[in-house]
């Protein structure tokens, strides 16, 4: 018996294994443990081994990679096509095993250590975020029940709510003193949280080469420099930076048919959390467009002139997207874009 391609459907504990010969027939189906899959697959030829990019796959990534076998991950989105009727593990597992072989299939790169450290890092600092958003809404959803209005934004609500505990004529109950006062702190707790992060996210970015020449792109710091290496590494798995933009979703969606080609607003695919970071960047550029290189600042003006704001963000989150994924493939240095008379005269 010759296993020639295997399939895994990962859980938790319980792991679905299908393999198929080079003719595409199954012969083997088991469902086992994680060390009785390591254990199997170690015994193994080397073979060609698919998995689904969730959770605990990077892991189990590296573990068969080890063993000397050829580990290739995938979006979930792709694979489902080739479930085929109902479905269960073992069908997942022979979809799988089925995608992994296809020739024009997109894989995700395993990610290592270093990498998940800094997903982790970025993943928490957002959830403190967002609980932070959460608590300033809930402190100023309190106060207009009492008639007590704060300008929109964190600085007001952190400036305001300590006078607004203090003042004894407004009316508050000491009920809702007490829960004020609990939500400061917790507030103050979460911005101490952020702030530390923030502290760490920066000395990373200062010891890694990479980090350090991604920030030299404009609209690049180092919290998208190191979220950025979470989530591509070195940019590899993208044959050029337009497929790097179109995966972190900052180009037209497009619903072509019959030949005629429809392009749609922004496709908004890929990594929300990078592409968000990216946004805000060029929202920054685009707000100091004039203090950028002379040949930035003359697209800058002639996209702006042409196009409206949003549209103008997005088409520089684009280009920034562009530039990452050549700075990040070349291992250069970033070089500011000329002036295409300058540019011209280089070329004599």
């Amino acid at each position: 018996m010759e296993i020639h391609t295997i399939g895994i459907d990962l859980g938790k504990t319980v792991f679905h294994l299908i393999g198929l010969n080079a003719h595409g027939e199954v012969v083997v189906q088991r469902k086992c443990s994680r060390s009785q899959l390591l254990r199997f697959t170690s015994n193994l030829r080397v073979c060609l081994i698919g998995m689904e990019a969730c959770g605990g796959a990077h892991f189990l990534g590296r573990a068969l990679r080890d063993q000397g076998h050829d580990v290739r991950l995938m979006p979930a989105q792709y694979v489902k096509p080739y479930v085929k009727t109902n479905k269960n593990d073992y069908i997942d597992a022979e979809a799988i095993a089925e995608a992994v072989g296809r020739p024009r299939m997109r894989f995700v790169p395993i990610k290592t250590d270093d990498q998940l450290d800094l997903q982790s890092l970025h993943r928490i600092r957002e959830r403190w975020i967002v609980r932070r958003t959460a608590v300033i809404n809930q402190i100023r959803g309190l106060l207009l029940e009492r008639g007590i209005t704060v300008r929109k934004g964190r600085l007001y609500i952190e400036a305001s709510l300590p006078a607004i505990l203090e003042d004894a004529d407004n009316k508050l109950s000491g009920i809702l003193r007490v829960l004020l006062t609990q939500l400061q702190l917790e507030m103050q707790y979460l911005g101490r949280q952020i702030d530390e992060s923030d502290k760490l996210i920066l000395e990373i970015a200062k010891g890694m080469d990479s980090c350090r020449r991604l920030i030299a792109i404009p609209g690049i710091g180092p919290l998208t420099a190191t979220a950025t290496i979470a989530a591509i590494g070195n940019g590899a798995a993208f044959k050029k930076g337009r497929g790097f933009a179109a995966w972190l979703g900052v180009v037209p969606g497009e619903q072509s048919t019959g030949g005629k080609q429809k392009l749609t607003g922004t496709s908004k695919r890929g990594n929300k959390y990078l592409r968000k970071l990216f946004v805000q960047g060029a929202h920054t550029v685009l707000l100091q467009k004039n203090k950028q290189s002379a040949g930035l600042r003359t697209w800058l003006a002639d996209l702006t002139a042409r196009k409206r704001k949003q549209v103008a963000t997005v088409a520089m989150a684009n280009k920034m997207a562009r530039m990452v994924w050549a700075v990040l493939t070349k291992g250069e240095a970033y070089r500011p874009p000329l002036l295409l008379q300058a540019a011209e005269m280089a070329c004599r």
